[in-house]
């Protein structure tokens, strides 16, 4: 059985007939990452005229000879059940039923011991059986297999994320990204997502990605390592899934699912932290608040339905199948938010559709169309207020906006099996998305801020009006995806060859927030000193008067980009011996992202990526296999790292004095603030860092020589079965990460200095410090910049060191884990499996964003922009669980009844604790309070502790009546039985960020929580 496959039928005992079938296997089947096939392959009698034909229910046909040493593959087989017969001129010897196929993987048949003599004994032998071995010699990944007949027993959540947490060195990632999972160490958006072979992730920022309605998932398959040179971009995991297929029979089914509110607890209340003595010096910045009220959660309580239905079957039989599902879900709720908040009352809908044909043009070549659509409507109702003295609701406060998500893939493929050794395929894509936000506020009057510091004279202060927001993102936002790979693939000999290309093109539309109401805001501020320059840098001059002034502020980074994925590789999957494959291959990948005028401002070339991996039989059984895997693996820059980085964008201020002021608090009779220089005209718009609307360079908003980001992965494992009905193994891991991008912001502490010492004057490249003022690059290496001269347009390169930049280290990150299993396969009565899984994640870059604050702003975090910022940041990181123990199991107690569990507890995640600069409390870079010092005193990521173990066990009982003949079933599922809610993330500053020695009323409190326990009913029919 493969590891993590569970059977839909019984798998009888090994008998000795079975046994002897099974000795002398070699195998040269071929399984990789993200593919959308499998393959059958095993050994028969060496003897002329001898072939082997596999059969599928959904008329797949394939015959393929039997080579002269007794050995024969099948390859790219549509994942399903087969028939496999071996035969002689024509004439059938043997038969295997019910032989399974995992995505990916390979499943050995064996008829015999391989030799002429048996060739004639087998005449009378039909086997039917269950042939899918306990372990899949060559598979050489890492990767777990859930299947439909899984996901119907186990009580798992209903999203690809919540069914790849089943595999080991899963952990869900911080709330701050939603339900994004963190593998191996890597950061969130360092994962990529495919359904039915096309790239499905989220195309802006990758985080997350878009999957298969969860009654159509017929398999998916979660990689956390070791995939060959087929497939790239990804330095975390992978969520593969696989779509059902219509076959000769028609079936159709449907489920209805009821999660109601009187079965849901309610959350429960969260309060501000206690302090007690705290260190010389510091105080508590509201001491009456320790211990009160943050937030009363145990009336926010949701409820949800299900619908769902599908039908699939022949169109025309053994030639044109069909299968259509769709899924709706629709989940109302209450969220009474933290104290000065709302009670809001939210509804989100969710619609999901996966259409499949299939198409045998003949028994060569097979055509394949899917159509995937997704619609969610997320947070639309509306906002009351909410009085936390009587802990009641008042008077209605505002409509609630409305996030839409839309989404639609078509993909098609063509394979073309040209004789018995060779297969071409090829596959096309596209997907669009559209992301809009329906305001609630349609006000078109501009927001109001400072309104404290109006002028009392003109009615001030608190004049106001009913523009509630700042930003808005456009209605007209949207993403675009094309993708095309060629494999080809050919059997020679003793080796398995491919070669392809794999190519990806992403577009983006109107991403990004601009202002609200007509486009601009006013901030009004009040001098102290009327006379004293606002800003002498940036040419503002005094106000004058009583020091009563007014900024039109306008911030827009709104915009459209692109980017582009190529690359090419080879692969051999080398059967050294019958007992010892290796997969040995090179991958060669290429990255471009463009601006908003077309212009590349990221080009990554030549990016060489050897993958090898090796699998030994050891007992030439599959019984026992040893396997290990070598690569390195390159990740790309997504669209969303050319917003404000090398995009136009505008941050301007433009300051007047005013001689009134309206009843929705905008001024009046505008005088403008005289320049600094004295020009009465005043200086205009002005931005602290050139963000004026401008287009940016090209070629200074990011390295010349930058390198893309890249990890090395080692893994070391076996897996050997356990007498006849268990399999156990263990496996370690390493992956370091060698190269990562983030984005620097410190022009004048780091690159003056280093113009001076070229003899260069500084003054001339002042554009060009401020504009870009942060540069993408290679952090701790050395990097050339192109800077442009302000005097005569020239550009000078400026090659900086990591010493330039004020460090004496890389970008480090590391992950070590050993994992342990033990599982017993379903053998029609019960099935079970136990992980524990030890593994440390450590180093002073998490990854492309940062979890501690849910900065999102992919591969631009607050992380290198000055080396204050990183000085005490190596240590333990975000998505650090040092322990895991993953256990699931069902048990079929009658015919009728089946119950199911599954637990998983973890250790905490590593505490932070984030201050002002330095025993002398500064701000040496403008960042507030997010320098790693505690109270004064260095402190690194996990020196201050970890948060609770959490234990999460959800269970399940179904009931399938005989009466109707095992189509109908009813089920309850309980999730979070214990309900624990213990704090997942806590806030990690311990200061306000303005003010010095003055402790945050938040810090240490819980972020976010496990939910709470809720139960869901479901009833189905299948016929």
């Amino acid at each position: 059985m493969n590891k993590g496959y569970m059977l839909r039928g019984a798998q009888p005992r090994r008998t000795a007939l079975t046994l002897a079938l099974a000795m002398g296997l070699g195998f040269t089947g071929v399984a990789f990452g993200q593919a959308t096939t499998g393959s059958i392959f095993g050994t028969a009698p060496a003897a002329a005229g001898e072939t082997v034909m596999v059969q599928s229910t959904n008329g797949t046909t394939r015959e393929v000879a039997v080579d002269a040493d007794g050995r024969f593959v099948v390859n790219g087989l549509p994942v399903g059940r087969y028939t496999v017969t071996l035969r002689k001129d024509g004439e059938v010897l043997a038969t295997q039923d019910n032989v399974g196929i995992a995505v990916g993987g390979g499943t050995s048949v064996s008829f015999s011991t391989a030799n002429a003599e048996n060739a004639q004994n087998l005449g009378a032998v039909q086997v039917v059986a269950s042939a899918l071995p306990a372990i899949d010699v060559t598979s050489v990944n890492s990767s777990t297999i859930i299947t439909a007949a899984d996901l119907q027993k186990l009580p798992v959540g209903r999203s690809a994320e919540s069914i790849a947490l089943l595999a080991p060195g899963a952990v869900k990632g911080s709330g701050f990204f939603g339900n994004a999972v963190s593998f191996g160490g890597a950061g969130v958006t360092e994962n990529a997502y495919y359904v039915n072979g096309y790239n499905t992730g989220e195309p802006y920022r990758n985080t997350g990605g878009f999957s298969l309605p969860y009654g159509s998932i017929d398999q998916q398959q979660t990689f956390t390592g070791g995939y060959d040179a087929k497939y790239g971009r990804s330095d975390g995991g992978v969520i593969n899934q696989i779509g059902k297929r219509g076959t000769n029979e028609w079936h159709f089914g449907g489920q209805i699912a009821w999660a109601p509110r009187f079965l849901a607890e309610g959350g429960k209340n969260v309060y501000y932290p206690t302090f007690g003595e705290l260190p010389a010096g510091y105080a508590v910045e509201n001491p009456e608040l320790e211990g009160t009220l943050y937030r009363y959660k145990q009336k926010n309580k949701s409820w949800e339905t299900i619908y769902s239905a599908y039908v699939g079957g022949p169109l025309i039989k053994d030639k044109l199948y069909l299968f259509v599902s769709a899924e709706t879900n629709k989940t109302k709720g209450r969220n009474i938010q933290s104290i000065g908040g709302n009670d809001v009352y939210y509804s989100n809908h969710e619609t999901h559709f996966y259409g499949k044909l299939d198409w045998n043009i003949d028994e060569n070549n097979v055509f394949e169309l899917t159509g995937l659509k997704s619609e969610e409507s997320t947070g639309s109702g509306a906002a009351y207020d909410f009085d936390y003295d009587t802990l009641t609701s008042g008077p209605f406060s505002y409509v609630n906006d409305v996030n839409k998500d839309e989404a639609q893939f078509l993909i098609g493929k063509y394979t073309s099996y040209i004789g018995d050794n060779a297969t071409l395929s090829v596959t096309y894509g596209k997907g669009d998305f559209k992301n809009p936000v329906v305001y609630g506020n349609k006000s078109e009057l501009p927001a109001i801020s400072g309104s404290a510091n109006q002028n009392p004279a003109y009615g001030g202060p608190f004049v106001t009006n009913d523009q509630s927001g700042f930003y808005v993102y456009s209605p007209d936002a949207a993403n675009h995806t094309d993708g095309l790979r060629v494999d080809f693939d050919y059997r020679l000999g003793d080796h398995d060859l491919s070669v392809g290309i794999d190519n990806m093109q992403y577009t983006a539309k109107n991403q990004g927030q601009t202002m609200s109401g007509p486009g601009y805001a006013w901030i009004y501020s009040h001098a102290a000193n009327p006379s004293r320059n606002i800003s002498t840098t940036l040419n503002v001059g005094a106000p004058g008067g009583e020091g009563y002034y007014v900024a039109r502020y306008i911030f827009s980074v709104q915009t459209s980009m692109t980017m582009d994925q190529k690359a090419y590789y080879l692969q051999d999957v080398w059967n050294v011996t019958d007992n010892l494959q290796l997969n040995i291959g090179v991958r060669n990948d290429h990255f471009t992202n463009y601006n908003d005028l077309g212009i590349a401002f990221v080009d990554e070339k030549n990016q060489w990526e050897p993958r090898l991996g090796a699998s030994w039989d050891v007992n030439g059984d599959s019984s026992f296999k040893v396997y290990g895997n070598a690569g390195r693996y390159y990740l790309a820059l997504p669209n969303n790292v050319a917003e404000r980085a090398a995009n136009r964008s505008t941050f301007t201020r433009q300051y007047y004095t005013y001689g009134g002021m309206d009843s929705n608090g905008i001024p009046l009779n505008l005088t403008p603030v005289p320049s600094a220089d004295g020009n009465p005209a005043g200086p205009g718009p002005v931005s602290s860092n050139f963000e004026t609307g401008d287009p940016k360079d090209a070629r200074q908003v990011s390295a010349l020589d930058l390198k893309a980001q890249y990890q090395d992965e080692y893994i070391l494992g076996f897996d050997k079965t356990l007498g006849a009905d268990w399999v156990y193994g263990a496996k370690v891991t390493y992956r370091e990460l060698k190269t990562a991008i983030d984005d620097e912001c410190d022009p004048f502490g780091s690159l003056v200095p280093k113009l001076e010492s070229m003899g260069l004057n500084p003054d001339d490249y002042y554009g060009a410090l401020v504009n870009p003022y942060c540069r993408l690059f290679n952090p701790g290496g050395t990097n050339t910049f192109a800077l442009k001269s302000d005097v005569d347009g020239t550009y000078t390169n400026v090659t900086m060191t990591g010493a330039d930049w004020g460090y004496d280290y890389k970008a480090k990150r590391t992950y070590k884990g050993v994992n342990l299993y033990l599982e017993h396969p379903f053998d029609g009565k019960w099935q079970g499996r136990i992980d524990y899984t030890w593994s440390k994640n450590e180093g002073n870059t998490e990854g492309q964003v940062r979890s501690d604050f849910g900065q999102g702003d992919v591969s631009k975090t607050e992380n290198w922009d000055s080396w204050q910022l990183m000085q005490y940041g190596n240590g333990y990181l975000s998505n650090d669980r040092r322990h895991q123990i993953r256990i699931r199991g069902a048990y079929q107690f009658t015919p009728e009844w089946l119950v199911s569990g599954v637990l998983l507890a973890q250790s905490g995640t590593p505490k932070e604790c984030l201050g002002f600069y330095g025993p002398n409390e500064e701000d040496p870079t403008g960042y507030g309070s997010d320098y790693h010092f505690c109270f004064g005193q260095p402190s690194r990521l996990g020196d201050t502790g970890f948060t609770p173990w959490t234990k999460k066990l959800n269970l399940s009982v179904r009931y399938t009546p005989s009466f109707a003949d095992g189509k109908l079933a009813l089920q309850l599922e309980v999730y979070n039985v214990l309900n624990e809610q213990k704090p997942l993330q806590l806030d990690p500053r311990s200061e306000s960020r303005s003010s010095v020695f003055t402790v945050s009323n938040t810090y240490g409190q819980g972020l976010y929580f496990d939910p709470p326990r809720y139960m869901r009913l479901s009833v189905s029919y299948d016929f």
